[in-house]
């Protein structure tokens, strides 16, 4: 993103509420705080993180809220009510992309439903393609265990990219495939995992067996191998979440 020198706006994110009027579906405050619409019905950037059951105040009291962080020509979140049909829908979207997918830009669109309800779909900006959800059972979701699950993937991915941004220049391939170890290690003894189990896992997953019970046989996986791994065990840790 350009960086404009010289005098301008304030370099902070730009809220967009969820709101469904007679001809547009969410919108911006201004500095005195009126309400300015936005007539495009879709946003396209980078997903940067997920706030889930956020604890707002406003005019009506205290409130939850879904604020989705995206940078596209500048950073951007989106807010919407936790129990809305936008918020639902945005999470069981995201909850079907895979890592790969939130590492690329997407498009997010408001659908204007009936009454009041605005839904949320995602789309592939590159194939035109949207991420296709299911309804049944929508009523019985247990949004919180859902979000604690979209927020564990999305910031994941972030705190990884940090990770990546903060390694220095002339840092060895080993030493990242170090790094990815490491993880694996910390969600490995979260799961209560047995060595034998992580080994029998990785062979039947990637065929690796190692010659020597000593040594890991997580040194065999490629970065993406390894990464997929954790992408499991982090599933797998989400999953054993009480709900």
């Amino acid at each position: 993103m350009e960086v404009k020198l010289g005098f301008g706006a304030v370099p902070k994110p730009q809220y967009v509420f969820v709101s469904k009027e007679s001809d547009h579906c969410w919108y911006m405050l201004s500095d005195d705080t009126r309400q300015i619409a936005i007539y495009q019905r879709a946003l396209t950037g980078v997903i940067t993180g997920i706030e889930v059951n956020k604890k707002v105040e406003t005019s009506h009291g205290e409130t939850e809220k879904t604020d989705l962080h995206i940078l596209a020509d500048k950073p951007y979140v989106i807010r919407s009510g936790s129990e809305s049909y936008f918020s639902k829908s945005l999470l069981l979207s995201l909850d079907a992309l895979t890592t790969e997918q939130l590492h690329h830009p997407l498009t997010i669109a408001v659908s204007p439903g009936e009454k009041k309800i605005v839904f949320c779909t995602i789309y592939n900006p590159v194939s035109y393609r949207s991420i296709d959800v299911s309804w049944d059972g929508h009523n019985e979701i247990d949004l919180q265990v859902l979000g604690q699950k979209v927020s564990l993937k999305i910031n994941r991915i972030q705190n990884l990219n940090q990770e990546k941004i903060q390694i220095s220049a002339n840092i060895t391939a080993s030493e990242i495939h170090a790094v990815l170890i490491a993880q694996s290690d910390t969600y490995l003894a979260q799961l209560n995992w047995t060595p034998e189990q992580g080994r029998e896992y990785l062979q039947q997953k990637y065929g690796k067996r190692c010659l020597r019970r000593a040594t890991p046989t997580r040194l065999q996986l490629t970065d993406t191998e390894i990464l997929d791994f954790i992408d499991y065990l982090q599933a797998k840790l989400t999953q054993s979440c009480p709900t």
